[in-house]
């Protein structure tokens, strides 16, 4: 079993609490709040800025060939994910340029900035959002919600071409080689703040 795979396992259980979160569970049905998705959003906005940031530090250490990977990945994050974040602030009223950051946010994005410090440690740590995000979309669109709003979420999430992103980033774990015990530690420590961050201040 390659690392990533490894990781994946390890971090099954964790998925599923995330499945169980108030939060997740009331996009899943469509019957979120709306103040609970707004701050969750201005949270995820602020922590994607801060994502970007990691990619592009990993960037700076990349090995050629992972190279445009990650350069494509900061793109993607950029330029897809928070343009759906900003769409979907304009129809909850979310502040994102008001924003600050929440206690879970501030904890998530210092765990990755200071984990990209290492070239295979950063990827390890980062890998929790990515996938987790992908298999949650996956899980999600099997039975969307009516409503729109999150169901547009959702979409965005399932999409192949994320998994597509998803799947090359695993690539590039099992090719940088971080020693499995430290990655472990990183990746379980990573899929606690994803479960944390659903926690939303209001």
């Amino acid at each position: 079993m390659s690392l990533a795979a490894h990781l994946e396992e390890l971090g099954r259980p964790l998925v599923e609490h995330q499945l169980d979160h108030p939060t997740v569970a009331g996009i899943a049905k469509g019957d979120l709040p709306e103040p609970i998705f707004r701050s969750w959003l201005e949270q995820d906005y602020l922590f994607l800025l801060d994502y970007v940031r990691v990619f592009s530090r990993l960037a700076w250490q990349a090995p050629a060939d992972h190279l445009g990977d990650l350069v494509d990945l900061a793109h993607a994050t950029l330029h897809d994910e928070l343009a759906l974040h900003r769409s979907l602030a304009a129809e909850f009223g979310a502040d994102l340029g008001g924003a600050t950051k929440g206690p879970a946010c501030v904890a998530y994005t210092s765990f990755l900035l200071d984990s990209a410090a290492d070239y295979a440690e950063g990827l390890v740590a980062l890998y929790p959002c990515m996938w987790g995000y992908s298999t949650l979309g996956a899980r999600l669109a099997a039975a969307p919600p009516d409503e729109p709003r999150y169901r547009r979420w959702i979409d965005t999430y399932a999409d192949p071409g994320f998994a597509a992103l998803t799947r090359r980033c695993a690539e590039m774990i099992d090719e940088a080689n971080a020693p499995q015990d430290r990655a472990e530690a990183l990746f379980l420590e990573g899929m606690r703040h994803e479960l944390a961050f659903w926690d939303v201040p209001l």
